[in-house]
C-alpha cells in the first residue's frame, strides 16, 4: 500500500515511489577569503565606472568637435552651391537674352511684313480677318 502524501506511478504493472527530495541549503556565508574577493570585485567595478565616465567625456568632446566641423564643411558647401547657382542663373538669364533679341526683331519683321501686306491689299486682309473671326467664334460657341 501506498503510504499518503507521496505520488505513486504504476509503470508496467509495478508500483514505482519517487524519492524524497532533500531541501535545497542555503549559499555559504561569506568568510573572510569570500570578502577579500568581494572587495576587490568592487574596487574593480568602481575603477570600470571611472573608465566609462571619463570615455562619456571624451566622446562627447569628439562629437562636439566633429559637430563643428561639419558645420564649417556645410557652410562651406552652401556658399559654394549659392555661388553657381547664381552662375547658372546669370548663364540663363544671357543665353535667353541672346535667344529674344532674335525673336523680337522676328516679331518685329513679321508685323511689318503684314502691314505692307494689309496695305497692298486690303480688301484681303478684311477677309482673312473675317475668316478668322467666324472660325474663333465656332470654337468658342461650341464650349458654351
Amino acid at each position: 500500500m501506498v503510504q499518503p502524501g507521496i505520488r505513486s506511478y504504476r509503470l508496467n504493472r509495478r508500483l514505482i515511489t519517487p524519492r524524497p527530495q532533500r531541501p535545497r541549503q542555503p549559499p555559504p556565508a561569506l568568510t573572510t577569503t569570500t570578502f577579500g574577493v568581494t572587495a576587490s570585485l568592487g574596487e574593480t567595478l568602481s575603477q570600470l565606472s571611472r573608465d566609462m565616465a571619463s570615455l562619456k567625456n571624451t566622446f562627447a568632446l569628439l562629437a562636439s568637435q566633429a559637430g563643428g566641423e561639419a558645420a564649417k564643411t556645410m557652410r562651406n558647401m552652401s556658399d559654394a552651391v549659392a555661388s553657381q547657382v547664381g552662375d547658372a542663373a546669370s548663364g540663363v538669364a544671357d543665353t535667353s537674352f541672346d535667344l529674344a533679341t532674335p525673336a523680337k526683331q522676328y516679331a518685329k519683321t513679321f508685323a511689318s511684313e503684314l502691314e505692307a501686306m494689309t496695305r497692298r491689299n486690303p480688301l484681303g486682309t478684311i477677309a482673312g480677318t473675317l475668316v478668322v473671326g467666324v472660325i474663333v467664334g465656332m470654337m468658342t460657341r461650341g464650349r458654351g
